[in-house]
């Protein structure tokens, strides 16, 4: 019987059998750990459920994996759909770009969603989505309070395994429970003392919406660290700059201080979005540091 890994918890696998509309729980055959293989969430998986009690089975055989993400580890995910809020909690735009980068370096496509746009100005919600627009994403306003801009999340999502993402407290969960009703998140209220999101979401885990279709939630994350990045390679992962840099006057041009960058000249033309610029520096002088120690 085949079926997908919706959630791992330890040692145990749920294993989803569309077919069946089924969740079976799974211990994992030991060649695995043998071979130093970890069965991770998004892995299709074939399951052998004779001489079992119903609902239990045994993983033996995990299917060639189309991809693997370290960060969140999962296997088999098509996009990223990365939810802000535009305000309450107030979108920390340096996080947000650390996401994208993590996502770039693992060829992850990424849609931008920033929910709340019923509590900001039509001009606060164009200046959040010129500026990721402008950088080469598809840009998302939504309000989940009055269920605008859900018709093309679900269109967008339909088909494909979309890692969920985000800091707390910004509607993911909120977002899942309107695609699936069965699913039951646990929504987080925003601190107000703070104006930060409750952390609800301990572990990653699969949503079966429909055919074909799944979600993976993830816990929220206040801090990303990129240290794993070669400080020469980004400038790669702000794909903006790719446009222009060809035109730099030197090759391998970091867009920093050097004279003729043409990074930097559509910076000042105001084609590259200046937050995104200034994280990108921001970024470079971090990863600098560390490696300088």
């Amino acid at each position: 019987m085949r079926g997908k890994i919706i959630k791992g918890i330890a040692g145990f696998y749920y294993v989803h059998v569309p077919g069946e509309d089924k969740t079976y729980e799974c211990k994992a055959k030991g060649i695995f750990r043998n071979q130093n293989i970890k069965p991770l969430a998004g892995d299709d998986v074939e399951i052998d459920t004779n001489d079992q009690p119903e609902g239990k089975g045994t993983i033996i055989r995990i299917l060639p994996r189309k991809n693997e993400l370290l960060r969140p580890a999962v296997a088999n995910i098509d996009q990223a759909l990365v939810v802000f809020a535009a305000a309450e909690p107030a979108p920390n735009l340096n996080l947000l770009d650390r996401f994208l980068i993590m996502m770039q370096k693992q060829s992850v496509p990424t849609i931008v969603c920033f929910n709340k746009m019923d509590i900001v100005s039509e001009k606060e919600m164009f200046l959040l989505r010129d500026s990721y627009e402008k950088s080469g994403y598809q840009v998302l306003p939504t309000s989940l309070l009055r269920k605008e801009g859900i018709a093309l999340i679900t269109e967008l999502l339909r088909g494909k395994t979309t890692v969920l993402a985000g800091p707390s407290g910004v509607g993911k969960s909120t977002l899942i429970n309107i695609m699936q009703p069965n699913a039951n998140m646990e929504t987080g209220s925003v601190s107000e003392k703070i104006k930060r999101g409750k952390h609800t979401t301990r572990h990653s885990e699969l949503i079966y919406v429909d055919e074909d279709t799944y979600v993976m939630d993830t816990p929220g994350f206040s801090s990303l660290y990129i240290n794993e990045i070669e400080l020469e390679e980004l400038k790669d992962y702000f794909i903006e700059f790719g446009l222009y840099e060809m035109n730099c006057r030197f090759i391998g041009c970091m867009h920093i201080n050097e004279p003729g960058c043409a990074v930097k000249e559509a910076l000042e033309e105001e084609k590259i979005s200046k937050h995104r610029y200034q994280n990108y520096v921001d970024l470079y002088n971090e990863l600098k540091n560390q490696k300088r120690y």
